[in-house]
This record gives structure tokens, C-alpha cells and sequence, in this order.
């Protein structure tokens, strides 16, 4: 039996989607869907009660506890052998279930499938999110296998045997980013293998679909990474601090300036509607990255600038 753990927090829209996806798993092994509602009743729980189709239960906290809250609390309460995380936005395919478990047939391991990220038509989107997107997935894959763990997210899975040895999720990660990746290096830390498996890629559909919302993510996880770098300072990760160029120079400029990242990207998305589309990917490129090197440079005052 597997059990599929999915965090949501205001998933009510989202949710729906989701679960029809399940639902039309073909040839899929027994499983249950364990749906943590984060906080906010937003009809979440009511759609689940009325679900009728799958192996599905609720647990509902009664204030926002953050997402690894959500993750541990419904890792504890899964009853199966492989245990998969799926966010609320994810639109599995059919083989999703059985591709997942089938993957762990040899033995106990990490096993990733990549997002292919879908996004509504913004300009964000249109001269920056999709090639960024086809970006990460490129260099995923060319990465060395022993680094596998960095890309550890919201679609992977573990057997009870990892949940058993590694443990739950880090609470010390509160803000955005990071307790993925420290959770991906703790299993590889233990011996287990983690590999990334392109038969899991699966469609997502992308929250970050501004500027604004992407620079803002970028500071929380930009301090997110101080944090993982002082409990794993051997995980040889490279340097945050980027090297000297022209580009760089900018790019550290920028990030000291006390500037929210969200106002000084949503600025950025309106002029998007102007600049020419290299231009623009420009610009967007600066705003992200200066933002995600200012949450690193100063982790204390992200949770202020978001």
C-alpha cells in the first residue's frame, strides 16, 4: 500500500483537480490520500468528506502551522509502505502512483520527479518563467548523480524504511524554501541513495507567476539556505556570495538596498509591459536574484521584507 501525503493551505481551488488525477490512476496499487489542511477551512475538508472515489482523510489543524507541520503530521499518520509527498498543484498522471512505487522495488531510497511547471500567460511568465523553468530541469539532469539530493521537492517519494531512520522534516525551517533540500541531504546522509526519475515528471501548476511573487519567494529562500548551511556546512553546496563580473556587481548592489522584494518586483512586472522581451528577462533575472542574496545576507529581516 502506498499513502500520498499532500500539504495544502487554501488548496479548496486547487484540490479538485488533484483528486480527479488520482482518481483515474491506472492499475495503481492500493493507496490512501492524506490531505494536512494548514490553518484555513477554506472547504477543503468538506470536498475531501464528499469524496467518494478515493481512500481519502483529512487532518486539519486549527491554525497555520507551515508547511513542515503539515508534512510530518501527515507522514505520521500514513499507514503505507511507500510514502509519497504531492503538493495541492500537482496534476498526476496516471501511472503516477504505480511509477512511484514501482521505483522503489529495489530497496529503500529518495526517489524526485520534476515539476513541468504550466503557467498562466504573464508576462513574468512569458519572457522569463518558462525558459527559467526549461533551465532547471536542463542542468537537473546534467548534475552529477551525488548531488540528486538538492532537487528534492514536492513530488518525490520514500519508503517507511527512510521515514523510520531519517526522521520527520526540520521545524526550524519556517519561511519559504530549503526544508526540502535539507531533507533530500539527510537521506543521502543515511546512506540511502537519491536519484531523480524522469518517468515521475509531472504538471504543475506554478503559484509564482508574478515577479513580485518570485523575488519574494527568492528572499525566503535565500535566508532559508543561511539556515541549511550552518546545520550542513559540509554538504559542499557553491557559493551563495557571487564571484566578481559586471553582472554580479549589480546583482549585490541591488541587494543591499532595503527595498521589499515584492513592492520593488511588482514594479518590475509593470514594466514588463513595456521593455523589450531580453530586456525584460533581464531585469526580472536582477530583481530575483538580488532578492534571494538579500535573504541570505540578512535571514533575520526576510520574514520584514516579504
Amino acid at each position: 500500500m502506498a499513502s500520498i501525503v499532500v500539504p495544502s493551505f487554501r488548496g479548496a481551488d486547487r484540490l479538485p483537480k488533484l483528486l480527479d488525477s488520482l482518481a483515474a490512476q491506472d492499475a495503481a496499487p492500493s493507496f490512501e490520500v492524506i490531505v494536512v489542511v494548514d490553518g484555513v477551512d477554506d472547504g477543503s475538508v468538506a470536498l475531501l468528506e464528499n469524496e467518494s472515489r478515493l481512500d481519502a482523510r483529512s487532518i486539519v489543524f486549527p491554525e497555520n502551522r507551515g508547511r513542515v507541520a503539515a508534512l510530518n503530521a501527515g507522514f505520521e499518520a500514513a499507514r503505507g509502505d511507500v510514502l509519497i509527498r504531492c503538493d495541492d498543484d500537482l496534476v498526476p498522471r496516471p501511472d503516477y502512483v504505480s511509477a512511484h512505487v514501482n521505483s522503489h522495488r529495489d530497496g529503500p531510497g529518495g526517489v524526485i520527479g520534476l515539476y513541468l511547471n504550466e503557467y498562466s500567460t504573464t508576462p513574468y511568465a512569458e519572457v522569463y518563467g518558462k525558459d527559467a523553468d526549461e533551465r532547471f530541469r536542463r542542468d537537473a539532469y546534467g548534475s552529477a548523480p551525488s548531488m540528486a539530493w538538492r532537487y528534492w521537492a514536492g513530488n518525490c517519494s520514500i519508503t517507511r524504511a527512510i521515514w523510520d531512520s531519517v526522521g520527520p522534516y526540520d521545524p526550524e525551517y519556517r519561511l519559504y524554501g530549503w526544508e526540502d533540500v535539507d531533507y533530500g541531504y539527510r537521506i543521502r546522509e543515511a546512506g540511502f541513495e537519491v536519484r531523480l526519475a524522469p518517468e515521475l515528471e509531472t504538471p504543475h501548476r506554478v503559484a509564482a507567476v508574478t515577479t513580485a511573487i518570485r523575488a519574494r519567494r527568492a528572499s525566503h529562500s535565500g535566508a532559508a539556505r543561511r539556515l541549511f548551511e550552518r546545520k550542513h556546512p559540509q554538504a559542499g553546496l557553491p557559493d551563495a556570495i557571487p564571484g566578481w563580473s559586471l553582472w554580479n556587481a549589480l546583482v549585490r548592489g541591488l541587494s543591499r538596498i532595503p527595498l521589499k522584494p515584492a513592492r520593488l518586483g511588482g514594479a518590475v512586472d509593470v514594466l514588463l509591459r513595456f521593455l523589450p522581451r531580453g530586456v525584460g528577462r533581464k531585469v526580472v533575472a536582477l530583481s530575483v536574484e538580488s532578492a534571494a542574496l538579500g535573504g541570505y545576507r540578512s535571514p533575520h529581516s526576510a520574514k520584514e521584507r516579504f
